[in-house]
Parts: C-alpha cells; structure tokens; sequence
C-alpha cells in the first residue's frame, strides 16, 4: 500500500509545482483578450502533468467550456468521471469472462470496488463545483481537491492489486493502461482544480 499512497503523493505534488511553475501569477493564468476558447484549452492544459491528454479530451468540448477556468475545471472532472465508468464497465465484462482464474476475478473485483470509490467522489465534486461560488468558495474547493485527492488514492490502490500477481498478461497490460488513464485524467482534473483556487485567492 505505501508504494500506492507515495505514488498519489507524488501526482499531487507535481501537479502544484507544476501549476506552480507554470502560473507565477495569477494575472498570466487568466484568459487573454481575444484569446480563443482552444487557445485557452491549449495554454491551460500546460498546468498539468499531462498536458497532451488534458488537450485531447478536452479540446472537443470548447464550446462548453469557452474560457472559463472554473467550466474547464469541471469539464475535465466530467472526462475523468466518464473514463473511470467506462473502465469499470470493462472490467466488469472481463471478470464475468471464461478463462480468467480465481486470482485475477478477485483482483478485478477489487479494483471494480476501488473505481467505484472513485466515482463517488469525483460527482460529488462535479455536484459542489457546480456550486462553487459566493462566500464558502473556499470551503467547497477544499472539499473537491480532498475527494479529488481521494480519487488518487483509490486508483493507485486498483493498480497496486496486479502488482506480483500471476495473471494473464495481455489482461494485465489492459488493465493497466485503463487504470492509469483514470488516473492520469485525474491529475489532470486536480491540477486544473488548484489553478483555479489560486485564482480565486
């Protein structure tokens, strides 16, 4: 488990030194005049640690999200939500699937168990960023980057649970690469998230 709770700590920690990095203050983090709401995508995303995926997956939903940190913020929530469904989904069809052995069924069980942590707490922090506003913005935030922290934790925890486990390795090397686009959409979303309290304070 230390080696899940060090990863999560490191996601998080590059992802403010990076935001950190990348914003030195918060008039460069704003929207610039004229700029257009791919451009604001694009240059926005470099506050993440992933920021090719955080352009990709957010890229198509620019209308939405004009140039509005807080409506980027909540979009990519949206993304990561919609990616650790569907991966939840997948790995419920492969544990139901012949072939597998009693080991890797109860792997994917627990990490089906795990995601499913994980999207209870990134709609609640869709459901407060939503609210996010007035006198206990700083209150909410705090609420989402902790539930989105948690997030973190419970897909590396998925991840820790085919470390050393003897498993087909075609289904592992799957497994794998959907548990870690969860959780890197979720870096994404976090560091999107701490760009916009920085600009609020």
């Amino acid at each position: 488990m230390e080696g899940g709770y060090f990863l999560t700590y490191f996601l998080i920690s590059i992802a403010l030194i990076t935001s950190s990095n990348n914003w030195n203050s918060v008039s460069a983090a704003r929207p610039s005049a004229g700029e257009t709401n791919t451009e604001f995508i694009r240059t926005s995303c470099k506050s993440t640690t992933y920021p090719n995926l955080c352009f990709s997956s957010l890229s198509s939903r620019s209308n939405a999200i004009g140039v509005s940190p807080q409506l980027l913020a909540q979009e990519s929530l949206s993304v990561s939500l919609e990616t650790a469904q569907s991966t939840s989904a997948m790995m419920l069809k492969l544990a139901h699937s012949q072939g597998m052995t009693p080991r890797e069924v109860g792997a994917m069980r627990d990490c089906v168990e795990e995601l499913s942590d994980t999207v209870s707490g990134i709609k609640k922090s869709l459901g407060e960023m939503k609210e996010l506003r007035g006198k206990d913005f700083d209150l909410k935030m705090s609420d989402i980057q902790t539930w989105v922290s948690a997030a973190l934790t419970d897909e590396d925890t998925c991840t820790e649970g085919f470390a050393g486990k003897v498993m087909n390795g075609k289904v592992k090397t799957v497994v794998r690469e959907k548990i870690l686009e969860v959780a890197h959409m979720t870096s994404n979303a976090l560091a999107l998230i701490n760009r916009l309290a920085a600009l609020h304070g």
